[in-house]
């Protein structure tokens, strides 16, 4: 792909990040229960925000949390290649992409909560 321009790579880039949203839908029950969650709250969002900002903090932080747990699932995906077998730099990796989901659940919140109330 490094050698396309144009259109037919941003054809082919698009089709690579849906069938990474599609994997992630089949394969990843965090983020299924995310963007069920996502899927309520983006919506919400926008009818609660009182101005553009508000309606872009509310909806942006939920749309972070799906980000973050895209990107914690490449990397588990990514150790889980390397090796099945129990290591601490895996586990220590794997743990650290769940404190990001954690930590982006955690903002989130308290997005919603500091403009709603």
């Amino acid at each position: 792909m490094k050698d396309m321009l144009g259109l037919r790579r941003v054809v082919l880039a698009t089709r690579y990040s849906v069938q990474g949203l599609v994997a992630a839908v089949k394969g990843e029950a965090a983020f299924r229960q995310e963007l069920a969650l996502a899927v309520v709250l983006v919506p919400l969002g926008l009818w609660l925000g009182e101005d553009g900002t508000q309606r872009a903090l509310l909806a942006g932080s939920v749309l972070l949390v799906l980000i973050v747990e895209l990107l914690n699932s490449a990397v588990e995906a990514a150790v889980d290649r390397i090796s099945e077998e129990r290591h601490p730099l895996a586990k220590r990796a794997k743990d650290l992409g769940s404190a990001a989901v954690m930590l982006s659940l955690a903002t989130a919140a308290a997005v919603w909560l500091l403009v709603l109330l």
